[in-house]
């Protein structure tokens, strides 16, 4: 059986061209990763879905969502708001 999602990305793009994957069958946990991944200024080479790589849109929006996600984590850490008021002053999801 394939892994749903896998997640190609450099660890150390300034200094080494070595490719890590990552394989998970939740696609949460495979948002959860990208997200760690865009903190770390990784670089994220390709994902895969079901052993296909991911159209250039199905790709954009997963990493926007997991982009959003850390936005919005942000905002209500360091404004100390609620997930509501996220989601109406900025319009992230909670």
């Amino acid at each position: 059986m394939l892994t749903k999602f896998a997640i190609d990305y450099i660890a150390f793009p300034h200094h080494s061209t070595r490719v890590f994957t990552h394989l998970t069958n939740d696609p949460i946990e495979a948002e959860d990763f990208l997200m760690h991944l865009l903190v770390a200024q990784v670089r994220i080479t390709a994902i895969r879905h079901d052993g296909a790589a991911m159209t250039p849109h199905q790709f954009d929006k997963m990493l926007k969502v997991a982009a959003e996600r850390i936005a919005s984590a942000l905002l209500r850490e360091s404004l100390s708001l609620d997930g509501a008021e996220v989601k109406d002053r900025f319009g992230f999801a909670a």
